[in-house]
């Protein structure tokens, strides 16, 4: 138990330390150039007129963490001498486009379609001559995502700063799901999970917005969970323990919209 305790803690620690860079930077990248601006635009504001429009497009960049919610299988124990299942997250990323259509002041409805690429490894720990101590058994997926979010926002803070909460839905599409690979007869080694092609989500977040002159740039956090059993039981030693798979999906996105 202290090994797995230790191998959690690590592969916890090697997925968020490019989270925490990834943002540490983003932060220096966006305030250094208010400096140069401050003088200028602490009173007036960037981008003044940008309230007052009712369309805004642009572009948005992530890096995910991607996992599984597991709910085991009531008779979990009698399989075989499989003693646990873990989800394990990897890092991916996500390219998107942004459309934001103004409804009142403070509302906003999102639309930010993407393409993601994300990895999820469920880890079975086994105890018996027929099997190793462990078999990872690795998720890769390809989703196309369609994400529609309410977005409440704030006014803006020193001119050129702001907040904003969102909340929504989305629909989600694997390109590389393996619902159609066939278990019977391949090699345990070989077997893969099989979870079906499409889900549905709800989502939260929350982001920071910085006005600079040209272009106004967003940090944003948002945690969706899926609302679907995604998994497929094909009678295997690795589905039969799980009774359901839900995903979870942390992003972290830096937007651009003029």
């Amino acid at each position: 138990m202290k090994r797995l305790s230790s191998l959690s803690k690590s592969a916890t620690l090697k997925l968020f330390s490019p989270f925490f860079f990834t943002v540490l930077w983003a932060c220096i990248l966006s305030l250094a150039p208010q400096g140069a601006y401050s003088q200028k635009t602490s009173q007036v504001g960037n981008l003044q007129s940008y309230e007052n429009e009712w369309l805004h497009f642009g572009f948005a960049l992530g890096v995910n963490s991607s996992n599984f919610i597991i709910h085991s299988n009531p008779d979990f124990y009698k399989y075989d001498s499989l003693k646990s299942i873990t989800s394990k997250p990897e890092p991916g990323f996500n390219l998107g486009i942004i459309a934001e259509l103004k409804i009142s002041e403070y509302f906003y409805l999102r639309f930010v379609p993407d393409l993601a690429f994300a990895q999820r490894d469920l880890d079975y720990f086994f105890i018996g001559k027929a099997f190793d101590a462990n078999r990872v058994k690795k998720v890769e997926s390809t989703f196309l995502n369609f994400p529609l979010d309410l977005k409440l926002k704030s006014k803006r803070v020193a001119g050129n700063y702001g907040g904003y909460l969102l909340a929504g839905m989305k629909y989600t599409y694997d390109l590389a799901s393996n619902e159609d690979v066939d278990n019977t007869n391949l090699d345990i080694n070989k077997q893969v999970i099989k979870l079906k092609k499409s889900d549905w989500a709800y989502e939260v977040g929350a982001g920071i917005e910085v006005y600079l002159p040209y272009f106004k740039f967003a940090m944003e956090l948002k945690t969706s969970f899926g609302l679907k059993n995604i998994l497929i039981n094909d009678n295997t030693i690795f589905s039969n323990p799980i009774e359901k798979l839900n995903s979870k999906i942390i992003l972290v996105s830096f937007t651009f919209e003029g």
